[in-house]
């Protein structure tokens, strides 16, 4: 039996797929919480409060002047040290939860001038209508801003999953067992890395070309209804 025999084996793409699911649901976590941040960040961008602008604005350039794998690698180092010093105890962090965490807030900052960017591109006139109707502010954004800026920003949301989705491999620097890692602990067993990353590159490209298709889809669906 040749070494490609002993790896490309379904027990063996069964556990890549588990590893997969992992990494989906790194993504679809960070990309929820980091929609959220990014939504609150945009919010303070466009306030007239300078100290929320100031706090938006900060918090935006240290995330996306760093890179990742060093705010991943910081949080998971940080934790232990910061309970150790202010708590007295120290403990081993979830590298998963560590890694949705730091994912999440990266997301949050890229997000922020996406939200920003297609609030903003919507027409004067559909917000001098909605005052003139005389809807709240709240309003305003909830049922005529919002759900405009939700087609326009589709496109780039989607693709800042795929990236997310393609990001959560450096989870496996801190130990997490994603798909990259479960690469890696294949690879490890049978002493041979190249087969274990070409199957982990098939199930990635599935993956995201999926996503890509549905995405273009509802792209198009969506084109239809305006």
């Amino acid at each position: 039996m040749t070494i490609f025999e002993k790896i490309v084996t379904v027990p063996n793409w069964l556990f890549l797929i588990n590893c997969a699911k992992m990494s989906i649901f790194v993504a679809v976590c960070s990309l929820l919480f980091g929609t959220i941040l990014g939504l609150l960040s945009a919010a303070a961008k466009m306030s007239k409060s300078i100290i929320l602008k100031a706090i938006s604005t900060v918090y935006v350039e240290i995330v996306r002047g760093t890179p990742m794998m060093l705010q991943v690698t910081l949080f998971y180092i940080a934790g232990p040290i910061f309970t150790k010093a202010y708590f007295g105890y120290s403990f081993t962090p979830n590298p998963f939860l560590v890694g949705i965490i730091a994912i999440s807030i990266n997301s949050g900052a890229y997000s922020t001038e996406l939200f920003r960017g297609a609030i903003q591109s919507i027409d004067r006139g559909q917000w001098e209508a909605a005052r003139a109707l005389g809807l709240s502010y709240k309003q305003m954004m909830r049922h005529v801003i919002l759900p405009q800026s939700f087609k326009r920003i589709l496109p780039p949301w989607i693709n800042e999953f795929i990236t997310l989705l393609k990001d959560s491999s450096l989870l496996s620097s801190i130990g997490a067992v994603e798909l990259l890692k479960g690469a890696n602990v294949i690879g490890g067993r049978f002493y041979n890395f190249l087969i274990p990353m070409f199957m982990a590159t098939c199930i990635y490209l599935v993956m995201t070309l999926t996503i890509s298709y549905f995405a273009n889809k509802l792209e198009r669906r969506l084109a239809e209804s305006d």
